[in-house]
């Protein structure tokens, strides 16, 4: 990567100052912070937000590479539909995770939605 620095994260990841953004939309607050937690890990930068207004109102969200989106927000559920997905997907969703997401199946998508073509 030219112009960029590399350095080991936390958990001995490679981290880089220009790792993809990754956006969490949530409106619980611990799905936020476990989140963002997770996926910073990975050495990813990772922003969250508890709206799609607050998401859509920041600057983040021009320079967002992955988008990991709560279908069922303000309630708090944490359990999605068939139709759900279905609706979802037509609208230009590329993954559909349910929760609770498995770490490596959340670092699996992200590496493959935010690698550079």
């Amino acid at each position: 990567m030219q112009g960029s620095r590399r350095r080991a994260g936390t958990d001995g990841q490679p981290r880089t100052e220009r790792a993809p953004v990754v956006a969490i939309v949530d409106d619980d607050a611990s799905v936020r912070q476990s989140m963002l937690r997770l996926i910073r890990s990975f050495g990813y930068r990772a922003e969250a937000f508890g709206s799609g207004e607050e998401f859509l109102r920041s600057p983040t969200a021009a320079g967002t590479a992955c988008l990991l989106l709560d279908v069922r927000m303000p309630s708090i559920t944490g359990q999605a539909s068939d139709d759900e997905e279905r609706r979802a997907r037509r609208a230009g969703a590329v993954e559909f995770l349910r929760k609770p997401v498995g770490r490596a199946t959340l670092f699996d998508v992200l590496q493959t939605q935010t690698r550079q073509k």
